[in-house]
């Protein structure tokens, strides 16, 4: 049966408490056992001591005095056994050894040796002379002999070496008490764990958790407390995040766009049926699977740009044309590398937009020469007129060669945004300074500015370059300038900065601090000939087309542009250039 998490906690401190508590009482022993043998070993010191007194001070010769010598060994233990032996071995006096054949050379003897070298020495050895283990201690005496008592190492002198003390019980006490310790704080800490698990698994089998759950006062309930928590955010925010994937799901599945989204290595997560029908109506072949986009000749500038490494950009755009229909193709790659695909039939957009453009076109080219001409005509008579005779024939005439001046205006703006859009090879491209270019606007617009008090700030550093065309980007600011002294109003400031850049982009911002537009306006300012107010375009001029000629001459040189009404009051405009110029 598989042990619980308590049963293998207190395993494993119950095992590393009596290692601990082991280690402890052996090393105490080892040190009582030093101690008290150092003890017993000076005991034999002082013997020697006091028999080579006896012997000096009674001028006892070393050799054969047994019975002199016997005399002192009655007032010592009877076990006690004296050797005395010269300095080559030999045994001169020895009291347990009767057989002058036992007394043999005990030089080799491990506590002679090093008596002889170190002036004492001890062993414990097997006396084979007299069958048991002794204690030997050999002490050197004026260099010229030595004597050594010793005592059997029989159970009563272990006894006394190894003598036990209430320190070990002292000790397993100890860990008799750790252990029971351990077993209660376990206890509570195990009951903690429990209750962790069994809210485990009620999250994990999607049961709620009981209002009456009670947790533990200490820091697992409190990290049982956070995870309910957050189990309970995270079942919010799933079933908000389940609602949103449905509702975008749904979005798809209805929207006019063909849209699919693949994985990383280019699996497919989703595809609605819009991108299959036009996937099908592109490849001109039966589709069934979305990835068939990686491998069709038409798709293959997707490709590349999905194995370009490293990318400056998420988003490539780019049309096909096929079956007399276009369609307009966008993948945008996300942080993660997957993607999304948008395919959108444009055709019949693309032809009402080429039908306008060819219509207007068609009206700037035949009213070019016949504008010309009447405005050569009235030039011509009102040079010649004499006012002061009929001042209001001279009135209407005037008016006449006005509206001419504004209907010669449309036209050039027209041929201006048909040479942008269809002969845009004509225009010479070089590196251009934006704030010389931009202090040469103001000086063209000051008698404008001056008649409404506008205050003009150009606010670009000397380093700001853009390679382009110096006439479509003099085109770009003096359309918003004259845009904004027509309609911003009197006495208001208007502003050109560079606000930021980066290793391949110019940020500009164009604003003024008028009276801006109203927000319905915003997104249409840029189509042709859209006007705010017939009334503003009678009463001030214009021909419609500024700010659709600024949105192409933007697009020119690969830029954006969108408008705002700032916080402060007026009209925004954020546009971007590219470093690199255009390629």
């Amino acid at each position: 049966m598989k042990s619980t998490f308590k049963t293998r906690i207190l395993i494993y401190f119950s095992v590393i408490i009596a290692i601990f508590t082991v280690g402890i009482i052996v090393f105490e022993q080892q040190q009582i056992k030093k101690e008290r043998t150092d003890g017993f070993v000076r005991m034999l010191d002082n013997i020697t001591v006091v028999i080579d007194n006896y012997l000096t001070c009674n001028n006892i010769p070393h050799e054969n005095n047994v019975q002199e010598i016997a005399k002192l060994l009655r007032y010592m233990p009877p076990e006690l056994r004296v050797t005395i032996i010269d300095l080559r071995g030999n045994v001169l006096f020895d009291n347990k050894i009767v057989d002058d054949n036992e007394m043999d050379n005990r030089l080799s003897r491990p506590e002679i040796q090093n008596a002889v070298a170190n002036g004492y020495g001890t062993n414990i050895r097997f006396s084979d002379t007299q069958g048991v283990d002794y204690l030997y201690y050999a002490k050197l005496f004026d260099g010229k002999y030595l004597i050594r008592p010793a005592l059997p190492y029989d159970l009563e002198l272990r006894s006394f070496i190894n003598a036990t003390n209430s320190f070990a019980y002292y000790i397993l006490l100890f860990f008799v008490i750790c252990v029971l310790l351990m077993f209660y704080f376990l206890n509570r800490f195990s009951k903690a764990i429990r209750q962790l698990r069994d809210l485990s698994l009620s999250v994990k089998r999607g049961l709620s958790i009981p209002a009456s759950f009670k947790f533990a006062d200490n820091e697992v309930g409190e990290m049982s407390a956070d995870i309910i928590e957050n189990y309970t955010l995270l079942r919010e925010n799933r079933a908000k995040l389940a609602m949103e994937r449905e509702k975008l799901l749904q979005h798809f599945h209805y929207s006019e766009e063909g849209i699919a989204i693949f994985s990383k290595n280019r699996k497919q997560i989703y595809a609605n049926s819009h991108f299959l029908q036009y996937l099908n109506a592109i490849i001109e072949t039966p589709v069934i699977a979305a990835e068939r986009i990686f491998s069709d000749a038409k798709f293959d500038d997707f490709v590349d740009f999905l194995n370009t490494n490293p990318r400056t950009e998420n988003i490539f755009t780019e049309r096909i044309r096929s079956n007399n229909k276009i369609y307009n193709v966008r993948i945008i790659i996300f942080d993660d590398e997957s993607f999304e695909f948008y395919i959108s039939d444009i055709t019949q957009a693309e032809k009402t937009r080429i039908l306008k453009q060819e219509m207007t076109n068609n009206i700037a080219h035949e009213l070019r020469t016949p504008v010309t001409s009447i405005r050569g005509y009235l030039e011509t008579v009102l040079s010649r007129y004499d006012s002061d005779q009929n001042d209001a024939i001279y009135r209407f005439m005037d008016r006449a060669y006005v509206q001419t001046l504004r209907l010669s205006e449309l036209i050039q703006d027209i041929s201006m945004l048909t040479k942008i859009e269809e002969a845009s090879d004509l225009f010479e491209l070089e590196p251009i300074q934006m704030k010389p270019l931009l202090e040469e606007l103001q000086s063209d617009l000051s008698e404008k500015l001056k008649e409404k008090s506008c205050n003009y700030v150009v606010d670009v550093n000397e380093n700001v370059v853009i390679y382009g065309s110096r006439t479509l980007l003099y085109s770009i600011f003096r359309n918003l300038t004259e845009n904004a002294i027509a309609y911003a109003g009197e006495q208001v400031t208007i502003v050109i900065r560079c606000y930021m850049e980066n290793e391949s982009t110019y940020y500009f911002e164009f604003y003024d601090t008028g009276q801006g537009i109203e927000e319905r306006h915003l997104v249409r300012i840029f189509e042709r000939f859209y006007r705010i107010n017939e009334g503003r375009t009678r009463n001030t001029g214009g021909s419609g087309l500024g700010l659709s000629i600024v949105k192409n001459a933007i697009l020119f040189h690969k830029g954006s542009i969108v408008a705002k009404n700032r916080a402060e009051g007026g009209l925004s405009f954020l546009m971007t250039f590219p470093k690199k110029g255009i390629g």
